[in-house]
């Protein structure tokens, strides 16, 4: 999807702001209102913008221990069964099928550090992975970060003639 500049104007503001309105946001843009709305929609469309739900702090929740976990999956089933049984332990944020070493790499929180090894106890099943290999994240050095993305994504404008 192309994005221009109004477009990455717009969502700096609504990661700034998220509670902005499309009134708010078109007076600070300076495009009308309906400009805005429609931008949104578009976005909203075209998958830029996934979802409108707050950020959750998992650290305030009561787990501030973050690990990373590389699986080795049992061959010959596919993915849907390890998917299934790991979107079945709450503290399984992510998982991505990887190349490399292992074969699915899982973002998981835990409440302490024995808590973490229930938790990868409960992933190591023997019936869909049959082993882990864990870091644990000590401090968070670089956020999720996606706005320089958008701004990686910006067309460049033309040159003028």
């Amino acid at each position: 999807m192309r994005i221009d500049r109004l477009d990455a104007d717009l969502l700096a503001l609504l990661h700034a702001e998220p509670r902005v309105g499309v009134l708010e946001a078109s007076r600070r843009l300076g495009v009308a209102r309906g400009t805005v709305a429609a931008r949104l929609e578009r976005l909203e469309r075209g998958g830029v913008i996934a979802d409108l739900s707050p950020t959750l702090a998992p650290e305030a929740l009561g787990f501030p221990v973050t690990a990373f976990a590389t699986l080795e999956i049992v061959q010959g089933q596919g993915h849907a069964a390890v998917v299934e049984h790991l979107t079945s332990i709450p503290e399984v944020l992510e998982a991505h099928t990887i190349t490399g070493a292992g074969d699915v790499l899982v973002r998981v929180v835990a409440r302490t550090h024995v808590d973490l090894q229930r938790v990868i106890n409960q992933i190591v099943d023997g019936q869909h992975v049959l082993r882990s290999s864990t870091a644990i994240a000590l401090q968070t050095q670089i956020p999720l970060r996606r706005m320089q993305l958008v701004q990686a994504a910006v067309e460049p404008a033309p040159p003028p003639r």
